[in-house]
């Protein structure tokens, strides 16, 4: 039905004698997307695995890259209201399965009483054994597939058995290129991008143990990170539609998250229409503060501006050591040497962690602040640096409220802020 949409619209424009060759293939892949959309109305399956065809879908894309190639022009998305697509399709009145055709008519399609798993895999056989391979199949499962010609075929079917499904195509010939997929996942996906979403949810990366119990207790959804493990942006993805909000600000706390953030709250409001901002925090320190003044009675654009507002005013520093010879903002360093970093930039290179964490704490109070929040790292053992910083603030700036917490990350004895 796809084709034949755009092949009826092509048709209508290529009689016009000043029509272009972009002309027609625009007409016809906004036909093919109009009929692509309709698809899970005229096959009760694909309605009810939340999905459009999968073959009609291809034959789109083909002819949206055309359309793109040649007009500059990127498409809009099908509209469907099913997974990465966007209009309401019909619920259609329950059918006898009898009435669906084809393959995988049983209805056990991404459903828990159907198959478990579905296996796919091409395979070298001669002709005369595919017979036999596909009674053998048919007997494991449903949805079966086996099209090809000698010597390749391609094989899929639906079944609870996987190695059975496989040692039959062991048998017929030589398997390859062999895909598994766990129909539960699928379910599992489904009904999270339909549930009901509201409320409002932050999203936080934690660089360390201590860090994430703070976010945790502040009632933020935490996803794992800090140097050497930066988060992908399928776990913020993750971590973004499976809380289950309306609403999300993704604190994304480190300059290299920041990217994958982004990509991942726009996946997000593409797919499933979630509201999701990134609020640009670039240290734990501003995340702590922008999570500090979260306030989910607010409205959203209020909540935002605030939590935006407190981080950027959040001063950050931090102190660690140096690994390598290197030339700083502040001089050269050599290995075993104490950096100290405003702002993101090295600026004290010393000898001594407790001058070295002075230092960066006098430069972060010479523009003024109120409090100062300390956060031991995974070196200071039982927080004694920390503790040492502290005593240091409320002695040369005793109106300066200081906050120490146990923060657990790795690579910074310690992380300051101040506001």
């Amino acid at each position: 039905t796809v084709a034949r949409a755009a092949a009826e619209a092509a048709g209508e424009v290529a009689v016009d004698p000043a029509a272009r060759t972009r002309d027609v293939l625009t007409a016809a892949a906004a036909a093919a997307r109009e009929a692509l959309a309709a698809t899970p109305q005229q096959l009760r399956v694909l309605a009810d695995a939340g999905v459009v065809d999968a073959g009609g879908r291809g034959f789109s894309v083909v002819l949206d890259a055309a359309e793109t190639a040649l007009t500059g022009r990127v498409p809009p998305s099908v509209r469907t209201g099913l997974g990465s697509h966007q209009i309401p399709v019909p619920v259609l009145p329950p059918r006898p399965a009898a009435d669906v055709g084809g393959a995988g008519a049983s209805g056990g399609d991404l459903s828990e009483d159907g198959p478990s798993y579905e296996v796919m895999y091409l395979l070298d056989a001669p002709a005369e054994r595919v017979p036999t391979l596909r009674e053998t199949l048919a007997g494991l499962g449903d949805s079966l597939v086996v099209v090809g010609d000698e010597p390749l075929w391609n094989v899929h079917v639906h079944v609870d058995d996987v190695g059975a499904a496989i040692e039959a195509g062991i048998e017929a010939g030589r398997p390859h290129r062999i895909r598994v997929t766990h129909f539960a996942e699928q379910v599992a996906e489904q009904r999270a991008a339909t549930a009901p979403r509201s409320g409002r949810a932050v999203v936080t990366v934690a660089a360390g143990p201590g860090l994430a119990a703070l976010f945790t207790e502040a009632g933020a959804v935490v996803v794992e990170g800090g140097p050497g493990r930066r988060p992908s942006t399928g776990e913020l993805l993750e971590a973004i539609t499976g809380c289950g909000a309306q609403e999300v600000v993704v604190l994304p706390n480190d300059p290299d998250s920041m990217r994958v953030a982004q990509v991942a709250a726009h996946t997000a409001q593409q797919d499933l229409g979630v509201r999701v901002v990134v609020v640009p925090t670039s240290a734990q320190v501003q995340g702590l503060a922008a999570l500090a003044v979260h306030e989910p009675g607010r409205a959203f654009d209020a909540d935002v501006v605030e939590m935006t507002a407190t981080a950027r005013h959040a001063r950050h520093g931090a102190v660690t050591i140096a690994a390598r010879t290197a030339m700083t903002m502040a001089g050269p360093c050599e290995p075993g040497d104490v950096l100290g970093v405003v702002e993101g930039d090295f600026a004290v290179v010393g000898s001594e962690l407790d001058a070295v964490a002075a230092q960066v704490a006098e430069r972060l109070l010479g523009g003024g602040g109120e409090l100062v929040t300390v956060v031991s790292g995974a070196e200071d053992v039982d927080g004694a640096m920390a503790q040492r910083l502290a005593a240091w603030v409320e002695e040369h700036r005793p109106h300066v409220d200081v906050v120490v917490y146990e923060g657990g990350q790795e690579r910074y004895p310690l992380l300051l802020a101040v506001e």
